[in-house]
């Protein structure tokens, strides 16, 4: 049986009163749920931020979690609505790929069609997805019911093409996917790839300027300077000591950053990702 734990996160903002809309109708059909809101600060449209915000949390909630993610510019559209089946809890969204990299997170994802109108509230309307078919499916599933009821299995979910960063011997090359609510800039360099360069010193740069690090925590520079450091995703990230790197450096997600091998060690170059 599911914990009763359901997540929600959208672009809806918090100045209307979409998410509490969410809220209600989920609570009507199990008053007992537990909800958490992941966030519904997503810019609007972004699929990929709502995606990557998405993928970071799912990892420390109980199994058998339902997380609703509704970043949908294609509502009332051909895009299909779908839940996903893995092996820590249930997935429910629209089918534009703001799902699928938390679903390989998860683990063997087995999507399914959100059909059966028998779930849904209706009348459904052209514009609000989250409150008529994925609350109340979320909540429906939250009591229990088999997501087998809601509709037939999908051969395959749309998937989220994230930006690769690139490494040789002695570099690392990717790009700025994220930006925190503190304007920290969180890259598709990850921890693991780093640790190819463990011993040997490293410099960090963006858009031709050096920052310090990577360094083991913030306090390790001056306040108001950039640095690089590892954040809790994993990933590399540029920050400023009590300041929005964002707002320093004038810049926002596709910007490169680059991580090079301060050694004139000779080795074979190599490439590949684990982001």
């Amino acid at each position: 049986m599911p914990p009763g734990v359901i997540t929600l996160l959208t672009d809806f903002g918090t100045a209307d009163a979409f998410v509490g809309t969410m809220k209600g109708v989920i609570l009507r059909i199990n008053p007992d749920v537990r909800l958490v809101d992941l966030t519904h600060a997503v810019p609007p449209q972004q699929i990929m931020v709502g995606a990557l915000a998405l993928r970071s949390a799912v990892p420390f909630f109980p199994m058998g979690t339902i997380h609703v993610a509704i970043v949908d510019p294609g509502v009332g559209g051909p895009r299909q609505p779908i839940l996903i089946e893995t092996e820590r809890g249930i997935l429910v969204g629209p089918n534009n790929g703001v799902l699928s990299p938390a679903a390989e997170q998860m683990g063997r994802p087995f999507p399914r069609l959100l059909a059966n109108a028998a779930f849904f509230r209706q009348p459904v309307s052209h514009t609000f997805h989250g409150r008529d078919i994925f609350a109340p499916a979320a909540a429906h599933l939250s009591r229990g019911s088999s997501p087998d009821a809601f509709g037939p299995p999908l051969e395959s979910i749309v998937q989220l093409p994230l930006p690769q960063a690139a490494y040789t011997a002695t570099s690392a090359t990717g790009e700025v996917v994220y930006v925190d609510h503190f304007g920290n800039l969180i890259t598709n360099i990850s921890a693991n790839a780093l640790q190819r360069f463990s011993g040997r010193p490293l410099s960090v740069s963006m858009k031709g300027r050096l920052v310090a690090g990577p360094v083991p925590a913030y306090t390790a520079v001056p306040e108001d300077s950039p640095l690089a450091i590892v954040g809790s995703w994993g990933m590399l990230e540029i920050a400023v000591r009590n300041g929005s790197a964002a707002e320093r450096f004038g810049v926002g997600t596709g910007t490169p950053v680059n991580v090079s091998v301060e050694s004139r060690a000779h080795e074979q170059p190599g490439s590949g990702s684990d982001f």
